[in-house]
Formats: C-alpha cells, sequence, structure tokens
C-alpha cells in the first residue's frame, strides 16, 4: 500500500487520500519540524514541562498552516485509557491553549459537525483516525499499547454503529508511531495482547533473541487485527510505514528516554465545506 501519509514543505504529514476526496477535510499529523521551546521543535503539549508560551506559538502556527483556527480545537487529558468522548460545538476551545480546560481523562473524540478539530498528543502511541463519508462523521483515539489492549478502537467503531453507521462504512488511517522493530514489551503486555487472538491465528509479536521474557509488538498490526476484527474491512484501513523511533522528523518518548516533546494528530471539517 502506499504510504498514506505525505510530508509537506511545511513540516506537517497530511492524509493525502482523504484530504483529496473530501473538500474541507483536514487531516493530518504534525512532526517535531520547527517551532521553538524546551525540546527545540514542535512540541504540540502542554504536560511534559514545557514553557506554556511556547506550546501555545507552536499551536497558533499550526492552526495558520492548516488553516484551522486554534479557537476551534478541542484537546484532551490523555490517560491511556478508552474514555471516549462525542464532542460539538459547545466544546471548541478546551484544551485549545491550555491543559487546565482539556477534556479530562479521554483518548477518544468524535463529532458529526463540521468546525471542529479534534486534536490528541503523541510521542509513539498509535493514532487513529475514523471517518464515516455518509454520515460525515469523523473521530480519532489515542491507541498505545493500553488503550488497544483494552479495545479503543473498537469502542469508536461499536459507539458508531450505535449511533447508525453501517460498519462497511467506516475507515480508519493509523498514523505515524513506533515501528514493530524498535518496539519491545515484556510479558505482561504479550499477556493482555494475546487475548485477541484464536490458537494458530498469526500474532502481531515476537520473542527478542537473547533478551528474556521480551517481545517486539508491532503496535500499528495490532490496531488493524483488532478492527478487522470487528467488522472493519481490511481494505478500508490505511496503515502508515512512518515510524516516531526510528525517524527524525518525530518525538520519540523510547529513543528519546522520556524527556522529549510530543507530536499531535488531528482531524476536522472546515465549516463552507461540509454537507451533512
Amino acid at each position: 500500500m502506499t504510504e498514506p501519509f505525505k510530508k509537506t514543505g511545511s513540516g506537517l504529514f497530511h492524509m493525502e487520500r482523504w484530504e483529496k476526496e473530501e473538500p474541507g477535510l483536514v487531516v493530518g499529523f504534525t512532526s517535531s519540524e520547527g517551532g521553538s521551546g524546551k525540546y527545540n521543535g514542535l512540541n504540540m503539549a502542554f504536560h511534559v514541562h514545557d514553557e506554556p508560551a511556547s506550546v501555545q506559538q507552536n499551536r497558533k502556527n499550526t492552526g495558520e498552516s492548516i488553516k484551522f483556527p486554534v479557537d476551534q480545537w478541542i484537546g484532551c487529558e490523555q490517560t491511556h485509557e478508552v474514555h471516549i468522548e462525542h464532542v460539538s460545538k459547545h466544546d471548541i476551545g478546551r484544551g485549545a491553549l491550555d491543559y487546565e480546560t482539556a477534556l479530562s481523562s479521554t483518548d477518544g473524540l468524535y463529532t458529526d459537525a463540521a468546525g471542529i478539530l479534534l486534536t490528541l498528543c503523541y510521542a509513539d502511541c498509535v493514532p487513529l483516525y475514523f471517518i464515516d463519508r455518509v454520515t460525515k462523521r469523523i473521530g480519532t483515539a489515542h491507541a498505545g499499547w493500553k488503550g488497544a489492549v483494552n479495545g479503543i478502537g473498537v469502542n469508536m467503531v461499536k459507539r458508531w454503529e450505535q449511533e447508525g453507521s453501517c460498519l462497511k462504512d467506516i475507515e480508519v488511517a493509523i498514523g505515524p508511531s513506533i515501528c514493530g522493530s524498535c518496539y519491545k514489551v515484556g510479558t505482561s503486555v504479550i499477556t493482555a495482547a494475546e487475548k485477541w487472538y484464536q490458537p494458530g491465528e498469526e500474532v502481531p509479536f515476537s520473542p527478542v533473541p537473547n533478551e528474556p521474557d521480551t517481545y517486539y509488538f508491532s503496535l500499528q498490526t495490532f490496531n488493524k487485527d483488532l478492527l478487522v476484527k470487528n467488522g472493519i474491512l481490511s481494505e478500508n484501513i490505511y496503515i502508515t510505514a512512518l515510524c516516531s523511533s526510528c525517524s527524525p522528523d518525530f518525538f520519540s518518548h523510547r529513543r528519546d528516554r522520556g524527556c522529549t516533546g510530543r507530536m499531535m494528530g488531528y482531524i476536522g471539517w472546515k465549516e463552507g465545506n461540509y454537507e451533512s
């Protein structure tokens, strides 16, 4: 499959296919390129002890680049859990320019409205982007290993089904994140992940040679597997080959030993290009 996320001259990565096919749709992922502050890059997160003014400026500059004003953004206090919020115009501005007003304990967002940019921050975990072109519903979820093994992507799909989406109409993009060759985990993570598989099924993890009780784990493949197991068509899932740890384009919690900034994944429909 062709890489779905293409880098632009501004240093941002865009989900090219969706943006071309749906006028006014903005879908992307920031890089570490540009910006200012403690991490010498485009840190988009307030919770990593950066200078608040620098983070605010990085966000304002990004809003100008994607032509989606920061006062229309919604952000979250992400806790690696599975809580998902259905948001509306009433919520815009929350978490956009500070951490205090962000939606608390939330790792997934979706909306049926235009004029809202859904945002989540990352430094290795998997960004999931959802779209149903029939209902004009969009969403995003933060799916690191904890969120993934507890089914945050599956929960999003089930919520949409309950609210009228057909499984065949839901498409998902899996964005830049740590790859299976860089991501090592212990036995407890594998025990939690393998519960989703039947005996004999191909699994996205394997032992690391000469490192007892340590495994390579592809979070991208794992998230895709769970979505397919729960009714999303394989051909409707677009998976990146971009690794946040391998590439200098990104911040990486693993590579940078925990002292690093955060990228931001975002999706929103601009007003004026939206027909419900």
